[in-house]
């Protein structure tokens, strides 16, 4: 059974819980990377934000391959990838304002 890809009732709780888990995780990290960076005024805490954001992004896309590849319901995944993908774009100026 293959799903087409313009079909609209894509519906997979499981999935979107664990790219919500995934892309909270990511965030943290950040976060703390971000909060290091700010209180100890560390040029490679503050590099070490969107590096972790672009690397989740990718990661959350590579996932998206995965679930695309086993016929899963992949844009949750996909959205995921962007959305974090995004976050490092706002974030490149984080090492700049640390330095």
């Amino acid at each position: 059974m293959s799903n087409n890809d313009v079909e609209k009732r894509w519906h997979d709780p499981v999935m979107f819980r664990s790219a919500v888990t995934y892309v909270v995780a990511v965030i943290a990290v950040a976060g703390v990377a971000f909060a290091a960076a700010v209180v100890w005024h560390s040029l490679i805490a503050g590099i070490l934000v969107p590096v972790v954001l672009f690397a989740g992004g990718v990661g959350a896309l590579v996932q998206a391959y995965r679930v695309w590849k086993a016929e899963g319901v992949w844009p949750i995944w996909q959205g995921a990838g962007w959305f974090l993908l995004l976050l490092m774009l706002v974030c490149l100026g984080v090492p700049v304002a640390v330095a």
